[in-house]
């Protein structure tokens, strides 16, 4: 039985973290000699705001010497983590407002830049442009990567700006130019993957528990059985942040494709041979640092870690996913409702109406809101046709405005080059995966030889690349 993890246990993680990181930029800030600013109210009223303003401009003196610049770096960060929300966004307005670009002086430099004759001059005016269009508030955010766990407060700092800049636009500005920081700080060629394994600290195992945003970890139990001999983590870290993974994978060594997630998490079966295995199941894929959204290293990820799996086991043949499909269950609300037509076919909607007092209303959406619905033979038997058939239709068909695939997940699987291979029916019966795709899971099968291949089919053409079953499947009806 699984151990449950204790009520608080992942605030817990967080606030050890934010207390370590209190004290060790304290004992930065007090290493250089008045540079402490003393402790702001927590909402950070309007005298404190003009205090926080004198302090950021501190930082960018150009006079200080690197270990008072560093200091002056930890202290702002001090000030920021003593505040409260409303101080916090307080602090970043302030910072996005006064440190902005000087507009009137980059309107100099390109009237001068029109104006250039000389190749000297004009290169000149070009190097002042390119610096003017540059932001205060970029420099001093930069500092930050100096000091330690610095990097990982920006991170954090743009995962709340992802969220204040949806309603302000001043901070919508400040949060593209720090995505654009951490873009270049995050190339993937600065990234090292790692394994992690029952042996790894105690303070990273909890990470894995907090993170995991596919298949919840229910305690030390379920994780050590996620780290078994049969079973593999990998995550991407950077040299930064060394105890922050920032991405990472679950794979289970299997015979065969996997259909069932329940079975790859069965604490009670028995561990299998890896060196016996054929198959590495991609089973659960999660992105750890939200301040990261839409800096994409997932796809080399996966790559990565079927390459070095491919030489430690050598057997290995299917390199595919058991992956959820987040987005049917809605989609399928939504056709149900503004759909002219009948997303079932005549044979379809006989079964169904042949439920009789099982199927009142008659519709799919109904009928997957009754509870356990999974488990009746009869009602899951009508079922399984129409929404094989619909689900295929939704991964193989259907697309967002922009003509990527409709489904998060296979948009993510297809750009890297797998196909969707196959559908398994009830192969996620847990209340998520009732809830998101009606308990159906894919199969996106990675063909080592064939990744590039199928990338470019669907980036560049928009084709999605799937099993004939599924292709012919996906045109019924």
């Amino acid at each position: 039985m699984t151990d449950p993890a204790p009520a608080g246990f992942f605030e817990g993680v967080f606030d050890r973290t934010l207390t370590n990181l209190r004290s060790a930029w304290r004992d930065i800030a007090e290493s250089a000699r008045g540079v402490l600013t003393g402790t702001p109210r927590p909402d950070l009223p309007g005298e404190d705001a003009s205090r926080l303003h004198q302090q950021m401009l501190s930082c960018l003196d150009g006079r200080a010497g690197g270990v008072t610049s560093r200091a002056r770096a930890a202290d702002l960060g001090r000030t920021y983590l003593l505040l409260d929300s409303a101080g916090r966004e307080r602090f970043l307005q302030l910072l996005a407002r006064e440190f902005d670009v000087d507009h009137d002086e980059v309107r100099r430099h390109c009237e001068g830049l029109i104006g250039a004759v000389e190749p000297a001059e004009r290169s000149a005016e070009e190097r002042a442009l390119r610096d003017a269009l540059e932001p205060p508030r970029i420099t001093l955010l930069r500092q930050f990567n100096a000091l330690p766990e610095g990097v990982k407060f920006l991170v954090d700092r743009r995962a709340e700006l992802i969220d204040l800049g949806q309603r302000d636009r001043v901070l919508s500005g400040l949060e593209a130019d720090l995505k654009r920081l951490l873009a270049n700080w995050f190339d993937i060629g600065f990234l090292e993957l790692k394994r992690i394994t029952w042996e790894s600290s105690a303070a990273l195992l909890e990470k894995l528990m907090v993170y995991e945003a596919v298949h919840e970890i229910r305690g030390w139990t379920d994780l050590k059985n996620r780290l078994d001999a049969d079973r593999r983590c990998f995550a991407f870290f950077h040299p930064r942040m060394p105890d922050e993974p920032l991405i990472f994978v679950e794979v289970a060594l299997v015979s065969g494709m996997a259909s069932d997630v329940h079975a790859l998490l069965d604490e009670a079966a028995p561990i299998g041979d890896p060196q016996a295995a054929d198959a590495a199941i991609f089973y659960s894929i999660s992105n750890c640092q939200r301040g990261l959204a839409g800096i994409s290293f997932g796809d080399f990820l996966i790559k990565r870690v079927a390459d070095a799996l491919a030489v430690e086991l050598p057997r290995l043949k299917i390199f595919a996913t058991l992956s959820p499909i987040p987005g049917f269950r809605a989609w399928l609300e939504r056709e149900a409702r503004s759909s002219h037509n009948d997303l079932l076919l005549p044979a379809e909607r006989s079964a169904i109406e042949a439920l009789g007092e099982e199927a009142p209303a008659g519709d799919l959406p109904s009928l997957l809101d009754k509870e356990g619905w999974d488990a009746d033979t009869q009602i899951a038997g009508a079922l399984r046709e129409p929404l094989l058939r619909l689900c295929a239709r939704y991964l193989v068909r259907e697309r967002t405005p922009s003509g990527r695939a409709l489904d998060p997940v296979a948009h993510f699987h297809l750009s890297n080059g797998a196909r969707v291979e196959r559908l398994n029916w009830l192969g996620d019966v847990s209340a998520k995966g009732l809830q998101q795709s009606a308990g159906i899971m894919v199969n996106y099968l990675y063909r080592l030889n064939e990744i590039e291949a199928n990338h470019e089919a669907y980036r560049g053409e928009g084709r999605v690349i799937a099993a004939s079953a599924l292709r012919n499947l996906a045109r019924a009806g």
